[in-house]
């Protein structure tokens, strides 16, 4: 009902109820511990390495314990083996997978939704999570997120084009060639990434330019789509305007960040986590990735689940209360590096990010679609326990489904259809397939998006 009417307001108005959804969502993220934990992880670079784990293991017995007093699964799952709040004795805790979290969420829960901040994940993975955050977690992590980027300038209130996931725009701006819409408290103009194509762009970087953004946020895809754009057609972004980028959702290769990075004068600066609560690796101003040891545990394993230097990620973080991930398998891998880094952040560094393979679908109605809308469109459907989705023609895609019987229904058809509509157009033809299983890759990754076209689109 709330987006019926959204569409049907004027654009003056449409912006007032951005405004105000995100002061309504600030009011939660930036009140209560947020300026305590803000100025706690400020100190990071007066801490030594053992300081850092002297600091981590404490938060994670504290952690630990919580878990099993407040939710029942951890209790029945933890609670009899001996030392289980002990770090030295994490490797004996069963590792967690996002489809025991989905079918045990329920008894994994440790608040009620009417205390909580929900957060709804897409997953690059293709299952979808509905997971309950503390306050006082979402607020110490936007603070550990803010604390980040304001080592490059950035404060709430200054200047930012923001690119996500929000079905922000209505007929009516697509005839106008307008794709974004702003919030005026906090100067945030919000660009779509659902019309990042060849015959938009151009606006886009009208639009940029005349805003004037210190800072751009959001897929680094969709950036990256507008450089490329902006240096095919001599369209110069102007130097000294925006002072840094910082992805999010995927992974952004150097080749592609030194596109983004020469096209708007600026440094690329990443960070990794989810919308399910990972601990974070963050990047600092020599470029160097720091694991943040405050926030959680990291263990890199290989296929037989031993300690290596590069492999799958496993996660243990300390700001997921509400919905506790111990040893949570997110489906990642990075590489661990012995270097040392002289900016004054002692955390140890990670050589690279292997995951969030940056995939996407094609429309010729909207251009690419990148990994994040896609997994996007898993956003208040139920009963979908993984899809994927192939595209082998330009103008057809199909979604292999499989859904829990139990749940799944013809109004959850509906709106993954018209999730995806959102994403593609009206022109494209989208088959929905439904199987009982979808194969992994001969490497054992499972790929959300197989795109089997992009010889035709580079």
């Amino acid at each position: 009902m709330r987006e019926k009417l959204y569409k049907l307001l004027p654009h003056f108005f449409q912006n007032l109820l951005v405004t105000l959804y995100n002061y309504k969502s600030n009011k939660v993220r930036y009140r209560g511990r947020y300026r305590y934990y803000k100025k706690h992880y400020k100190l990071n670079g007066t801490l030594t390495l053992e300081q850092l784990k002297v600091i981590q293991e404490e938060k994670y017995k504290a952690f630990i314990n919580y878990a099993v007093d407040s939710s029942s699964y951890f209790k029945n799952s933890l609670g009899s083996i001996v030392g289980f709040n002990e770090l030295k004795n994490i490797s004996q805790l069963p590792l967690l997978s996002k489809e025991q979290i989905r079918k045990n969420i329920n008894q994994i829960y440790t608040v009620s939704k009417n205390d909580a901040v929900v957060s709804k994940t897409g997953g690059t993975t293709g299952k979808s999570l509905e997971v309950l955050f503390s306050k006082e977690d979402f607020q110490e992590r936007f603070a550990i997120l803010d604390n980040f980027r304001s080592n490059f300038g950035y404060e709430l209130g200054k200047k930012t084009a923001w690119f996500s996931g929000k079905d922000i725009l209505t007929q009516r701006d697509l005839r106008k060639n307008r794709f974004w819409k702003k919030d005026y408290v906090y100067n945030v103009k919000y660009y779509s990434t659902f019309h990042i194509k060849d015959d938009y762009l151009k606006y886009y970087i009208d639009d940029l330019i005349s805003f004037g953004p210190e800072f751009l946020v959001g897929f680094p895809s969709n950036i990256l789509e507008i450089a490329k754009y902006g240096i095919r057609n001599n369209m110069v972004f102007p130097k000294g305007i925006v002072k840094a980028i910082f992805p999010t959702a995927e992974s952004i290769t150097k080749t592609n960040k030194n596109i983004i990075e020469s096209y708007f004068h600026c440094g690329v600066y990443d960070q990794y986590a989810s919308s399910e609560g990972a601990p974070f690796i963050i990047e600092c101003k020599n470029k160097n990735l720091h694991l943040e040891l405050q926030s959680g545990i990291f263990e890199v394993l290989d296929n037989d689940y031993k300690a290596v230097k590069s492999g799958k990620l496993v996660v243990t973080s300390f700001t997921t209360h509400g919905t506790p991930l111990i040893r949570y398998d997110i489906g990642d891998s990075i590489e661990l590096s012995d270097e040392s880094c002289d900016c004054g952040n002692n955390n140890p560094l990670v050589k690279q990010i292997l995951g969030r393979v940056d995939d996407y679908v094609y429309s010729p109605e909207r251009g690419k679609i990148n990994l994040g809308n896609v997994s996007n469109t898993l956003k208040g459907v139920q009963g979908i326990a993984k899809f994927q989705a192939i595209q082998n023609e330009l103008n057809h895609i199909t979604v292999k489904i499989i859904i829990d019987n139990d749940v799944f229904s013809k109004k959850d058809e509906d709106k993954f259809r018209n999730n995806w509509t959102d994403r593609l157009g009206e022109k494209i033809l989208l088959d929905f397939d439904y199987v009982s299983t979808i194969p992994v890759e001969k490497s054992g990754k499972f790929r959300l998006v197989k795109n089997n076209i992009k010889h035709l689109l580079e």
